[in-house]
């Protein structure tokens, strides 16, 4: 028995290609929409790429990518289809391809699954690249004559200060690094000497944070420098009061903004398979429907579509019996193969 068999005359038919000739550019719009997404995504990777470890980030948005313009492919072959089907002359010489077609539309349909749900767990990855990421970054924001990383500086400066951010875990990351380069260094003052000499890596280390990590908002003036030191700064207490630097990590702000743009993403890709899985369902009522007319030779005579031709159940043992015979037409075949040899 066929799966939600319908019956259609040549009004429904009509409305019905009608119909998804117009969903198919609606698809067409969205694949567009998922390709300018991932490539929006990709920039956006880029312009942070010296703060991550590895360029694993970039798969989601090249696939993305793919994805959105095979979208596009797939469907305005599927509106042109539908455009067709009105013609019952011109719909024949698609019905050669119209079940490797919609077959096609199934795997891409998984795909899309699968592309949604990478963008909702590629979340798990990226903390792990930011978090190494960052931390080289912050060892090279001193390297500005460095070929290589002369521009970390202002890359780091600018990210502190778009997204309100200090550090790669919070603000005393600074603290652990020296973030002053050399040139800037007086050794012959008696303070560089002791702060060199004061640590076992004879690096210049102090309690300060970069300009970046300042909050404009904050009433007092910046106190980035001896930023733990009560002493230095008149009604000062680093332990109760709310310091005029960013608290956030920048791996935590970054996280949750890239985070966000995926969710995002995801649901729209979401959105996209519900689309391409109505006008796959709507597609397939059209050749089932056009391949049973009552008298071919009349296309006002009624026909019968469905989206199945046999139940689910029914369905997946014939599919599952014609793999079983393909292997073993498989095995039989390289047995015989075998014997030919040994014989020879």
């Amino acid at each position: 028995m066929a799966l939600m068999k319908v019956k259609f005359d040549l009004k429904k038919r009509v409305k019905l290609a009608q119909f998804l000739w117009l969903m198919y550019w609606f698809s067409v719009m969205a694949g567009i929409l998922v390709f300018s997404m991932g490539l929006f995504f990709k920039i956006e990777l880029r312009k942070r790429s010296e703060m991550m470890d590895n360029n694993e980030s970039h798969f989601v948005p090249n696939l993305l990518i793919g994805v959105g313009l095979l979208a596009c492919g797939i469907n305005a072959m599927g509106g042109k289809i539908c455009y067709d089907s009105l013609d019952p002359s011109k719909f024949s010489r698609w019905k050669p391809v119209l079940k490797p077609f919609l077959i096609s539309c199934v795997a891409f349909n998984c795909l899309l699954v699968l592309t949604a749900l990478l963008c909702f767990l590629m979340r798990i990855p990226l903390q792990f690249t930011l978090a190494e990421g960052l931390k080289n970054a912050l060892k090279f924001y001193k390297d500005t004559d460095t070929p290589g990383h002369c521009y970390m500086k202002r890359t780091l400066d600018q990210m502190q200060m778009d997204f309100r951010c200090c550090g790669n875990n919070n603000f005393r990351d600074w603290f652990e690094i020296q973030w002053v380069s050399n040139r800037y260094l007086d050794f012959s003052a008696k303070e560089v000497k002791d702060r060199i000499g004061s640590n076992v890596d004879g690096k210049y280390l102090m309690d300060a944070v970069p300009f970046s990590c300042c909050n404009p908002s904050s009433p007092r003036p910046c106190i980035q420098y001896q930023v733990t030191n009560n002493t230095a700064h008149y009604s000062y207490d680093h332990y109760t009061e709310d310091l005029n630097i960013w608290k956030r990590g920048c791996r935590d702000a970054l996280i949750s903004y890239y985070g966000g743009m995926m969710n995002t993403i995801g649901v729209l890709v979401l959105l996209v398979t519900v689309l391409e899985v109505i006008v796959m369902i709507g597609l397939q009522y059209v050749n089932t429907s056009l391949s049973n007319l009552a008298n071919p030779e009349d296309p006002e005579s009624e026909s019968e579509g469905w989206i199945l031709e046999k139940t689910v159940k029914e369905t997946f043992t014939d599919i599952m019996a014609k793999m079983k015979a393909m292997s073993k037409g498989n095995a039989v075949e390289e047995g015989g193969v075998e014997g030919v040899a040994t014989v020879s």
